[in-house]
């Protein structure tokens, strides 16, 4: 993984964090952002402060909140206390089945969610952690949410007038209680669609040949599928629908409201320094504190 060291967070960044911080209402940290489909969903359920953290710079320049390029499991040990809550969304590329085969999966693809967890848990703050059905081995009693739960089904249209639906799982732990939106709904008598690379994108072939889902060519068809109206093709394959993040979002806000005549103020954290390696082996060091006399 391309980590890019805190210290060198540019000075911009310092100003967007600093702006954010002077401000009011409640705030979330959105790390590994990607393009933010789930920070559109945290803004609707009532955040009114959000920042993105991811390394991408080309998928930040979809983001429609303010965003620091820089490393995300550094940023969130160093300065993820200062808010009310934090969501991370760890690439999921090397939990996927699909990669599993590969010889050098480990050595390959990150696998960060349980450095990701160490680090949400030294903040002391309400977490979430986002992902894949196939990482559910990795994540803690996680919730799972389908897109049928906030759509219906045949409710999308393809340019050729095809009604479409998506099973599009992803699963969130965290440290509060979360209660799911509902129950799947999979009728196979309409059209599934799906968004992500690598995929065969003749309808005809989908539905009479291998009688599975295909990818709709039309970037408009995807974004009105995910909920990202804003998004690249890249954005639709990797982000999550906003309802996602909006069904959480408002338990998340329920919770801070109800705990927050009882919460004492928040120990400044002792600056850490989180090293992982691909397989997500973690080594948490103590940076050295100068002692003044």
């Amino acid at each position: 993984m391309n980590h890019i060291p805190l210290q060198r967070m540019k000075p911009t960044g310092s100003r967007v964090l600093d702006a954010l911080l002077e401000g009011e209402g409640p705030i979330i940290l959105d790390a590994m952002s990607g393009e933010g489909g789930g920070a559109e969903g945290y803004r609707r359920a009532g955040f009114k402060r959000i920042l993105g953290i991811d390394t991408d710079k080309a998928r930040l320049k979809f983001y429609p909140f303010p965003s620091i390029q820089t490393d995300a499991l550094e940023f969130i040990l160093e300065h993820g206390w200062r808010f009310d809550v934090n969501h991370a969304s760890p690439t999921c590329t090397g939990y996927l089945r699909g990669t599993a085969a590969i010889p050098d999966q480990f050595e390959r693809y990150d696998r960060l969610i349980a450095a990701t967890r160490e680090a949400l848990i030294e903040t002391g703050r309400p977490y979430v952690i986002e992902n894949v059905a196939d990482a559910r081995p990795e994540l803690r009693d996680p919730l799972m949410l389908c897109w049928s739960m906030f759509y219906e089904p045949g409710s999308v249209i393809d340019d050729d007038g095809t009604p479409l639906r998506m099973e599009r799982h992803r699963l969130f732990e965290s440290n509060v209680p979360l209660m799911a939106a509902g129950h799947c709904r999979h009728p196979r008598d309409i059209q599934v669609a799906g968004a992500y690379g690598g995929a065969r994108r003749n309808k005809r072939e989908a539905r009479e040949i291998r009688k599975g889902g295909y990818v709709p060519p039309s970037l408009d068809v995807l974004r009105r599928l995910t909920g990202l109206d804003w998004a690249s093709e890249k954005g639709c394959f990797l982000s999550i629908p906003p309802a996602y993040t909006e069904h959480i979002g408002r338990q998340l806000l329920d919770h801070i409201e109800a705990s927050a005549r009882h919460r004492p103020e928040p120990q400044v954290p002792r600056p850490r320094s989180l090293h992982t390696t691909s397989a997500g082996n973690v080594d948490v060091i103590s940076r050295k504190i100068e002692q003044t006399e």
